[in-house]
């Protein structure tokens, strides 16, 4: 392999791709990352075996040149010194030449590195996703769906199938919910397709849906599921990903079709007071934070520390419809669950004291977030 490429171009792309490289493993093929020079530019794969991203550099794109390839070939270059030394490489190009053992030279202006390579053909293939239900998103709403929900998985592994994001699809319609037992994120959205497909149970590891929205650029994501595998593909990359063995619990039922109190109130206001609570609230308490919904101008937010102090703060609300209410949540789930619904004014719907309840945006249903009451003497 012989090439000379545009540096901030690969250091983009190396970027992109060493996402999915772990600096933990013990195979080292698995700490390098596969470059290929072939006639439409150079393709880099990274891979931990849970996930693959592949990013390719175009020869030519917009009437800019970014690749010249004088030799198609390939190699595996050490993930982090490769990335290191392409950073500080001084000038604007590139030549990366391959000797037959691997040997490979990497020379910018007067700088020349020669870094031990690996046979590519070690490297694991990336799966195969042929056939498998299809459908696009709009590259911004798929981000906005991965922020919304990602945050709720669960971070023990005791019940893997929680540390990921259910998928289902029925009708046109994408559900993507999260739960750590403790509460839940549920976001809804239409999306594109040539047939009128339906799954379920497709879950995706939160950790693989938090690297893939930092790849996420403009246009649209075409999504490819099939029985063990999710491909993720963009203009420049795939983004593969394993996907969690198991039942996803049916969360629908934890989902309340009825309340008894319902406030209204600005997301920011009521954050900002909730913040301002939790400064007291004690760690070996579960941040707790009480809740007192007993006026039609105002509810109570306050907390308690023996050792510390305590406080309250009175923040207006739109209107309360139904009995008045306390009830006491963690303060971490409530702050998560106000920037996920990223809106201005939302609802608060509540069954009682001792019963999960529900966030939404005000008028909206395609976006809820539920949380787990504590509860306090």
């Amino acid at each position: 392999m012989h090439i000379t490429i545009q540096r901030e171009a690969l250091i983009q792309a190396v970027q992109d791709v060493a996402k999915a490289v772990s600096s933990r493993t013990t195979i080292p093929i698995l700490t390098g990352i596969k470059l290929e020079a072939h006639g439409d530019g150079m393709t880099l794969t990274g891979s931990d075996t849970e996930i693959s991203i592949e990013r390719t550099i175009y020869a030519e794109e917009n009437g800019t040149s970014y690749v010249t390839v004088h030799r198609a070939g390939s190699v595996v270059l050490n993930a982090r010194f490769f990335g290191d030394i392409v950073k500080k490489m001084p000038k604007d190009e590139v030549t990366l030449e391959v000797s037959p053992n691997f040997m490979t030279r990497i020379q910018s202006g007067t700088a020349e590195f020669h870094l031990n390579g690996l046979d590519p053909d070690e490297f694991p293939r990336l799966p195969q996703v042929d056939g498998g239900q299809r459908f696009r998103l709009p590259a911004d709403l798929l981000r906005s769906m991965i922020r919304q929900t990602s945050f709720a998985v669960a971070v023990q592994e005791t019940r893997p199938v929680l540390t990921g994001v259910n998928f289902s699809a029925d009708k046109g319609i994408l559900t993507c919910v999260s739960t750590d037992s403790h509460r839940l994120a549920l976001r809804r959205a239409q999306f594109e397709t040539d047939t009128d497909i339906s799954f379920q149970n497709v879950i995706v590891p939160g950790k693989s849906l938090n690297e893939l929205s930092k790849l996420l650029g403009d246009g649209h994501v075409d999504i490819t599921i099939t029985n063990q595998q999710i491909l993720f593909k963009m203009k420049h990359v795939l983004f593969f990903s394993r996907l969690l063995d198991g039942n996803y619990p049916d969360t629908s039922r934890l989902i309340p079709e009825e309340y008894r109190t319902a406030v209204r109130m600005n997301a920011k206001e009521l954050l900002q007071a909730i913040d301002r609570a939790s400064l007291l609230a004690r760690e070996d308490r579960n941040n707790v934070i009480k809740f007192a919904a007993e006026g039609t101008t105002a509810v109570e937010i306050s907390s308690h520390s023996p050792e510390v102090g305590k406080v309250s703060e009175q923040v207006s609300i739109l209107s309360l419809e139904g009995e008045e209410l306390k009830i006491s949540f963690n303060s971490k789930y409530m702050m998560d669950a106000l920037k996920a619904l990223d809106a201005t004014d939302i609802e608060i719907q509540f069954t009682g004291s001792i019963r999960p309840f529900i966030l939404h945006p005000v008028d909206q249903d395609n976006v809820l977030q539920l949380i787990l009451p504590v509860r306090t003497a």
